[in-house]
Order: structure tokens, then sequence, then C-alpha cells
């Protein structure tokens, strides 16, 4: 074990520097600092409302595409800026060769992801429609862009308002960087902690939250001009395998699905959502075929979602290239079958040109009507016109960097993070301790000081900081709560430094003890900084004085815990999820 000791803590204060002028180029940055990024949402009508008018367009390049264009269109390939040239020139060839409708990309750096979108747009004579993952916006899937608060985080805010504006904020993002499509928000309940795949990144466990939240943050998006994709229906909360690497099951009755799986899908249907994307699970109740992928069921994404919701937009698969399809629908038949059942959009395929070829034959053998095929076809260039493709400009990639870590982004993290941290348990008393105290500030799961306690140090000026690893000894574990108890009041930190915060801490049993014992400690605080199921395999932490849940471990969140803690804000969030039986869902003291 590595622990530092620190006595005394010299604050300098620094005034702000001028920030050095910018070109002409920058007006529109400088007004949205001003005024925010709704002052450039386009005020036009819903893609969905968009497709009951004719669209002399879509009507016009549909005419000019030959057949297997217009099925090219339905495919989306991947895309990054982290394989090196051949991988980005192999992308190039497929785009040139095949004319598919769209990307959707993954990891990378924003300038040269920019800068290929620029590229690859000259290859292909309809504008692509460039989608990505951003659930907690662009820094989801790439290096130096800035990340927003997880969705676990956000479903524990009570201002939907806050939401909604983040919404806005990643569609200024987006749309900076080039790009039409979310594949978000995250509308599936997780009521199973044990989750693999979804967990943090679903609003919780509460099906009227996860709507109410999915439905404030897609507005936003969608208010900014940028589509959004609901995923994954029918519902992948309860799940214990991930569709990754294995078919998921989701057993339950019909009723069970209507009333809690589908229940946020529904709302946001109703609130006007773009798009649906689905996940590949086996439903038997509502297709009892064996280890067929909801994803390749016509009962489910057409017979449930399009006739049975009434969803008119665009339904998207989920990845084909996953073990949940290709295990048992390999060579090309989980394409063709994605079609036929439905699909607009074909995300991922193992092999685009076969999948084409495929579909091509099916569509000559009038297995799907033509009036159908049509409108698939027509759905995908109604989204390129309603997003701006039919006037397609380049990106610019001077500043881009800054501009999507703008101070105004950054605020908007930390308001986040100031509405979601939650007081499990404590009171002004038990939160604010004796400021001339002898104080210890204990960081575990770390190798390093923290931001929680550089920025608690200074309301505690006698005060010593220790740094306690996953894996410490125990023999050392011993010999510091030894030390610990010599202090009058002890400041503890949990942190989960992994970049996708598992509902379990991979922590050493020893060191899941040591927390559980100084949580008896006389005056002590708890801050857990990592996936709020984490706090339910510390057994004894309930018996601290007082246990801040932070969510996830960032700067922004160890900055409101100290807030909490020292009164500078009062907490104002409620857990998502059902903890233990200490902490059922929708926890959380409010100071009064």
């Amino acid at each position: 074990m590595g622990f530092k000791s620190i006595t005394m803590l010299k604050i300098i204060h620094l005034k702000s520097m001028p920030r050095p002028e910018r070109t002409t180029s920058h007006l529109l940055f400088c007004l949205l600092i001003c005024f925010g990024p709704g002052a450039f949402s386009q005020q036009k009508q819903g893609y969905i409302a968009s497709l009951g008018r004719k669209n002399h367009w879509v009507d016009s390049v549909y005419k000019k595409l030959s057949k297997k264009q217009r099925i090219a269109q339905l495919f989306f390939v991947r895309a990054h800026t982290d394989r090196g040239q051949a991988y980005e020139d192999s992308v190039g060839k497929v785009i040139k060769d095949q004319q598919v409708g769209g990307l959707v990309f993954f990891q990378g750096g924003p300038v040269r992801q920019a800068e290929l979108i620029n590229k690859y747009q000259q290859l292909s004579r309809v504008p692509l429609l460039i989608a990505q993952d951003g659930e907690w916006g662009p820094g989801m899937r790439l290096d130096s862009a800035i990340s927003y608060p997880f969705q676990m985080t956000l479903g524990a805010i009570q201002d939907n308002a806050l939401i909604y504006k983040m919404g806005q904020f990643v569609a200024y993002d987006f749309k900076r960087m080039g790009m039409q499509m979310n594949l978000a928000p995250d509308m599936d309940v997780n009521n199973n902690p044990d989750n693999p795949v979804i967990n943090y990144r679903s609003f919780g466990d509460n099906k009227y939250n996860v709507a109410a939240k999915g439905i404030a943050y897609m507005k936003g998006m969608q208010d900014g001009g940028i589509l959004t994709t609901a995923k994954h229906f029918p519902g992948h909360g309860d799940t214990n395998v991930d569709s990754h690497l294995d078919l998921p099951l989701l057993p339950f009755d019909r009723k069970r699905l209507d009333t809690l799986e589908e229940y946020p899908f529904r709302q946001a249907i109703k609130a006007g959502v773009s798009g649906v994307m689905i996940a590949h699970m086996g439903v038997p109740a509502l297709d009892s075929a064996k280890n067929l992928p909801s994803t390749l069921s016509r009962k489910i994404v057409t017979g449930e979602l399009k006739d049975s919701l009434g969803f008119k937009g665009l339904v998207v698969s989920d990845a084909m290239e996953m073990k949940a399809v290709t295990k048992y629908f390999p060579n090309g038949e989980a394409d063709i079958r994605a079609f036929l059942a439905g699909n607009d959009i074909i995300e991922l395929s193992e092999n685009s040109e076969r999948a084409i070829d495929l579909i091509k034959k099916a569509v000559r053998k009038k297995q799907i009507p033509k009036q159908e095929f049509e409108a698939k076809v027509k759905k995908v260039l109604a989204a390129k016109y309603w997003a701006g493709l039919n006037r397609y400009h380049p990106v610019s990639t001077d500043h881009l960097v800054d501009d999507l870590n703008r101070q105004q982004a950054k605020n908007l993290v930390q308001q986040l993070c100031d509405n979601a941290v939650t007081l499990l348990k404590g009171d002004a008393t038990t939160l604010q301790l004796n400021p001339i105290g002898k104080t210890a500030i204990v960081s575990i799961g770390v190798e390093g000081t923290t931001i929680f306690q550089k920025e608690l140090a200074p309301w505690y000026l006698n005060n010593d900081q220790f740094v306690v690893g996953k894996a410490t000894s125990a023999d050392q574990l011993l010999e510091l709560l030894g030390k610990l108890r010599q202090y009058d009041q002890v400041f503890v930190s949990v942190n989960d430094t992994r970049p996708r915060p598992a509902s379990k801490l991979d922590y050493s049993n020893g060191v899941k003890l040591f927390i559980s014992e100084l949580a008896l400690f006389p005056h002590s605080v708890i801050c857990v900084f990592a996936n709020p199921y984490t706090i339910a395999g510390l057994p004894g932490i309930e018996k601290s004085g007082a246990l801040i849940a932070g969510y996830q471990m960032n700067d922004e969140m160890q900055r409101s815990a100290v807030k909490v803690i020292s009164g500078l804000i009062e907490p104002k969030g409620k857990t998502p999820v059902r903890i233990d039986q200490y902490f059922p869902s929708g926890s959380g003291v409010i100071l009064k």
C-alpha cells in the first residue's frame, strides 16, 4: 500500500486570464456561449411528422438510385479513427463501391473523425447519415471530447429540464463534428443489478423515471436538430447475458412486458422519438421461435413495435456483428431476416456486400411488398433531409476540441452532478464535522491523491490524507486502522477508477472489510464514487455517520460531494435504483 500524508495545504487564488482573440469565423461559437445551443435549434416539425408530407428531394433521389443502391441506403457500416490508414481506406472503399446509407463511428478522436467524415462524404453520391453511440455525449467514444454524466447518474436528478438542456448540448456537439444521429437514449428499465451490458447506462429501475428522463434527453437532442434512437426494444434491463457474446432471454409474460419493459418505449413513441433500436434477445412471449433474436422477428419488429405500438419512425437493428445473432444465423442469414422482420436500418453487418445481394434476391422474389421496401428506403432518405443533408456542407475542424470542451458545457456537467449527488444517510450535524478537529481524509481504490481530498482539505486544515489501493495487504490495512483511530473524524471516498463502472467493486475482500470498519468510527462520512449497486457489496457501510452516493468517479461529482459536506449546496438527488434493504429506489435525505 502506498499512502500519503499531507498536513498543510496552501491555497493560491489566480485571477481569470483574458482569453485570446479569435477569428470572425468563430462568431457562431461566441453566440452559442451567450445564448446556449437552443439559440440554433431548428424550429421545424419533428421527423415523424415530416414523414406524412410529400418530399420532392426524397422522391427525386429515390428515383435516381438503382435497386441495389436503394438497398444499400439501409446499411450503416462501422468506422474508426484509431485503427490506422489501412482500415480507414477499407471503409472508404466500401462507401465508394457499395454507396451505403450511413456510418456508425466508434473509438478515435474528434478532429480525426471530423476530417474523415468530410473525406467519406465526398465518396458518396447521397450524403451519408453519420451516427454514434453518445449516451453520455461524444466522450463515450472519443478522446479529447467532453463526457456528460452516465444515465444512471442522471437518473438521480429531480429536475428533468437539466437533462433536456444536456440533450441540446449533445446535439450541438454532434452537429459540430458532422454527425446527425445519436444512438441514444438508453430507455431500458434496469431492474437487474447483475445486468452485464446495460446497468449504469440506464436511467434506473423505475419505469416512470426512465421514461421521463429518456424523453427529456431525446427532446433536447431532437429540438437541437439531430435524430435519436431509443434503445433496446422491447427492453434489455432485466437480463444477465451480454448480447455481444450470446443470446439473452427475456422470459416474462406479455402482461409484464406491456406494463414494465415496453412502458418507456411506448411513452417515447407518443412523444415523437425519431428512432427505436431493436435488441438482440429471445422473447418467447412475443415470438416463441427457438433462438430467434427479437431483431429478426417480424412478430416483434413489425407486429409489436410498428403495428401494436404504432411506431412510424426509423427502426434500427442493434449491431448485426454481435454473437446473439451470428451464432444462430450465420453467413448473411441474419441480415436478410432483419430486413424482412421490418428493420429500416441494418447496423454493422458482418458483410454488407453479401447482405445487399441477398436482400436484392429477396426483393426480386417479392418476399416483401414493393410499397414496404420503398417506404423503408424513403424513411432513411427523409431522415437525411430532416437532418439537413440535402444541403450538406463539410465541417470545419478549426478550434473543434475547444468547442466540444467549451466552458459552458463544463459548467453544465458540474450542474448535473450537483443535482444528482445523493445523501443516503446523515444530516448537517453528521456531515459538517469539527473544522479544527484532527481529521483524516482517506481515498480508497486509487493510487494517488484525489480531487475529493484536494477540495475537502481546505475545510479541515488540521488534516492528514491517506490513499489505499484496491488490493492493499491485510497487515497494512490493520496498521492503518490503528493510525486512523487516533483521529477525531474521518472522511472516506470509495472510488471506482474503471471507465465502465460495474455493479461490484474490483476490491479485495480485505479492503471491503476495511471500509466496513471505517463506517463504525464515531464520526465518519463515506462518499461512494461508483455504481450505486456497489454499496450493497459493502456490508456495514450503512452504519457510517453519513453516507453519500456519487454514482461515478469524475472530478465534478467529487466536487459536488464536497459542496454537500461543506454546506455549499443542498443534496437534491434520489437513488434511481434499489440498492438493498436499507436504501430502496428513491432514497435520498433532503436537508431542511
